[in-house]
């Protein structure tokens, strides 16, 4: 089964796709990861425009049998309701290549695994890695969240 995770953001969308092997000795492989940058010079309409386009080739290149997107947390900040709206876009997009989805929150995330809700980010860093067998971090960091998204869509599904 192939899952695309997402995190998402209006300047940068992290995104990571992984396998996963059904059954009890099956496991995860990372395919791709990384994000989708929106020139900040542009309006937030050809940003969202720029945002569907390049998840529409995602979407095309990799065939994801379910995405995992990060629920939107809610806080004061000037950049929320753009950030909402590009989620939308995000939804709006995945809806139309049928994709199913699933949505968390981050302290689900967190939980899924890290073990527990209030994890820092480098205990979820660290337990991405272990999970897809990396060496190396991912990078960005919106592309490790993404990935930790991907896997708690497989850890919950």
């Amino acid at each position: 089964m192939r899952i695309l995770g997402i995190d998402p953001g209006l300047a940068r969308v992290g995104y990571g796709v992984i396998e996963v092997e059904p059954g009890p000795g099956g496991h995860q492989r990372l395919l791709d990861c990384g994000i989708i940058r929106t020139d900040p010079g542009r309006s937030e309409g050809d940003r969202m425009v720029e945002i569907a386009r390049d998840l529409r080739q995602l979407i095309r290149a990799w065939r994801p049998e379910l995405a995992a997107v990060e629920k939107f947390f809610f806080y004061r900040s000037s950049t929320t309701i753009a950030v909402v709206q590009a989620r939308g876009v995000l939804m709006m997009t995945l809806a139309r290549f049928r994709v199913p989805v699933v949505e968390f929150p981050p302290m689900q995330i967190k939980l899924a695994l890290a073990g527990h809700g209030h994890a820092q980010k480098d205990e979820v860093l660290e337990a991405v890695m272990r999970e897809l067998d990396l060496s190396d971090p991912p990078r960005p960091d919106d592309a490790a969240d993404a990935l930790a998204v991907a896997l708690t869509g497989w850890f919950q599904r």
